[in-house]
């Protein structure tokens, strides 16, 4: 776990902090950041080893507590979040579960929007219930609905913002205002946005989650997550007893990944969002299309509040193909150079169908009442040719028409 102390970052522009920020070089001055593989340290003395447990001295103790190659990549990332704060987790989901658990106990409330990702509302709607925390789901885009879930005292609320897969934008202001009042703290799923395109703890959330696995990798190599927060009597006595008791401990080898992922995050993304945009435009309006969502199209429902929040639309388009899955099968069949894939936010360009993958636990009835059509597939814009992926995605819409 990771305090982002150093004076000077905060003075570093992006790019020198994506690349530097966290940086802790041995005694052997290496140039790459250096991998720890060990679970445990040593102590000159039994002594030494009691002050270290009684948290008298500060020193690593345990990998699963902390480790110094994971310590370089919290620091990175609370840098780029510009957060004082940052843990790092074995996943994303592993993320999202810590950062609410630790906060709620039996008898207590969590409120959520509805549009989640599957494993996101697993958590919310069938787990946290069986510990006997309340949980409730609302329109995260009806301000109305969360005034009423928040009338009554809260412990915490979840939301994401844009949403998966339907990219719903949330008023994140505006809610924290209303949970702030419930006595509600506010954990923002900020994987769609990126610490990038989008800063929640600035526009006044508590907690923000990512799943590092997504662009911060970038590569569709490991797993990981972390919770980031400036909130210290949070991360003091209630995440971090969670944490080291309950083990959801970043490797330090995908730690050493994520790292260089961090590196290129920028130029990557910077390309994905305009690919993103443009395809979003070129798809918009052509047959056997019912309709394109991308919060940097006009005609996303919060697209002033999107470009208000955020810094670009995102790499993620969602479009609803005619015909339903019948169609959504075929179009994703025909396709040779996009790969069918649940991930995200990968230099290669995925597609998956969400009614039969990442959402497919979740009844008909609850799906629509997401967004969630048998038709809609979601995109994640990668680093090819823009070109060669219309080219694709042409031929294979012909083929979702009956035309291939």
């Amino acid at each position: 776990m990771a305090e982002n102390c150093l004076k000077s970052a905060g003075k570093r522009k992006l790019a020198t902090r994506l690349v530097r920020g966290g940086l802790a070089r041995t005694l052997f001055a290496e140039t790459s950041e250096a991998l720890f593989l060990t679970s445990g340290f040593v102590y000159g003395s039994a002594a030494e080893a009691e002050r270290a447990f009684k948290g008298k001295t500060k020193r690593y103790i345990y990998s699963r507590y902390g480790n110094p190659t994971v310590t370089m990549f919290e620091t990175r990332l609370a840098e780029i979040e510009e957060a004082d704060i940052c843990v790092g987790t074995a996943s994303g989901m592993a993320a999202v579960f810590a950062s609410l658990a630790c906060l709620a106990g039996a008898g207590e409330r969590v409120v959520a929007a509805r549009a989640l990702f599957g494993s996101c509302h697993y958590v919310i709607h069938d787990i946290l219930p069986r510990f006997g925390i309340k949980t409730e789901l609302v329109d995260g885009t009806d301000l109305k609905a969360w005034a009423r879930a928040l009338a009554r005292p809260t412990r915490a609320v979840f939301l994401e913002s844009p949403s998966n897969p339907t990219l719903e934008i949330i008023d994140i202001p505006k809610v924290v205002r209303l949970a702030h009042r419930a006595g509600a703290k506010v954990v923002v799923d900020n994987v769609f946005a990126t610490p990038l395109l989008q800063k929640p703890l600035q526009l006044g959330a508590d907690i923000v989650v990512y799943s590092a696995t997504k662009h911060i990798d970038g590569q569709g190599r490991t797993l990981g997550g972390a919770i980031l927060t400036n909130d210290r009597d949070y991360y003091a006595n209630q995440l971090t007893p969670f944490y080291r008791h309950t083990g959801p401990a970043l490797s330090p080898f995908n730690a050493w990944v994520l790292l260089k992922g961090l590196e290129t995050l920028d130029l990557r993304l910077k390309a994905q969002c305009d690919a993103a945009l443009k395809l979003a435009r070129f798809l918009e309006g052509r047959r056997g299309i019912r309709r394109v969502l991308y919060p940097g199209l006009a005609s996303h429902p919060q697209h002033r509040l999107a470009m208000k929040q955020m810094t670009a639309g995102g790499t993620l388009v969602s479009f609803d193909l005619a015909g339903g899955k019948r169609a959504a099968f075929r179009f994703l069949d025909a396709l040779e150079l996009v790969d069918i894939s649940n991930n995200l936010g990968d230099s290669k360009s995925l597609i998956t169908h969400p009614a039969t993958t990442t959402h497919q636990r979740l009844g008909a009835a609850e799906r629509a009442r997401m967004g969630i059509g048998d038709g809609l597939v979601r995109l994640s814009v990668g680093l090819e040719d823009l070109g060669d992926i219309k080219a694709d995605l042409v031929r294979a819409l012909a083929a979702a028409l009956g035309k291939g």
